[in-house]
């Protein structure tokens, strides 16, 4: 018999009981979990619908967007987005729904039609320094404010080059919620 750690069961408890987060109540597809010792990994994967990985993250086309508790127009309305390029993070694909989540976690089903592919980050420090090179000594550019969304231009995976503003310069990825560390964006 395989033991998972008090650590695990907890998270697993928390995630099930926590008041306030919509739970599913069409089939969601969920990652496949490997129990390896003591120690829960997720295994990589990709959409089963789009071929596309799992997660992903893309940016709210619309200017309004419904997150709902399932996956069909018929399900309840768990929150409604308001900020247009806003980056989410898509964690599971069900026909023409998309299950994304925000970095707070709220989230739920959207419409495909409601997403769009366009990288976007939010800035993650006050005052963010946005460099003329990928280099901490290079020339300060400008400065981003907490809670910007930027649009990403391309990341080297130390480094992302944002516009926002009329505004472009270099940050590094640490700074940002949108992009994953060690990710290249073209």
């Amino acid at each position: 018999m395989r033991t998972i750690s008090r650590i695990a069961l907890f998270a697993m408890a928390l995630a099930v009981t926590t008041p306030g987060v919509a739970q599913d109540t069409a089939p969601t597809p969920r990652p496949e979990v490997e129990i390896t010792g003591v120690i829960a990994t997720a295994t990589p994967r990709t959409g089963a619908v789009t071929g596309f990985p799992i997660p992903r993250y893309v940016s709210l086309k619309a200017g309004e967007a419904n997150a709902r508790r399932g996956p069909s127009r018929s399900h309840r309305i768990d929150w409604v987005f308001q900020r247009r390029n806003m980056p989410m993070m898509v964690v599971a694909e069900y026909g023409h729904w998309r299950r994304v989540v925000d970095r707070d976690g709220a989230g739920g089903w959207m419409h495909y039609s409601l997403l769009s592919g366009v990288r976007t980050a939010i800035v993650e420090s006050d005052m963010l320094q946005m460099h003329q090179r990928p280099d901490p000594a290079s020339p300060v550019r400008a400065q981003a404010e907490l809670g910007v969304v930027a649009r990403l231009e391309e990341c080297n995976g130390e480094w992302c080059r944002i516009s926002t503003g009329g505004h472009w310069g270099w940050v590094p990825v640490s700074a940002l919620w949108g992009v994953e560390p060690g990710e290249i964006v073209d």
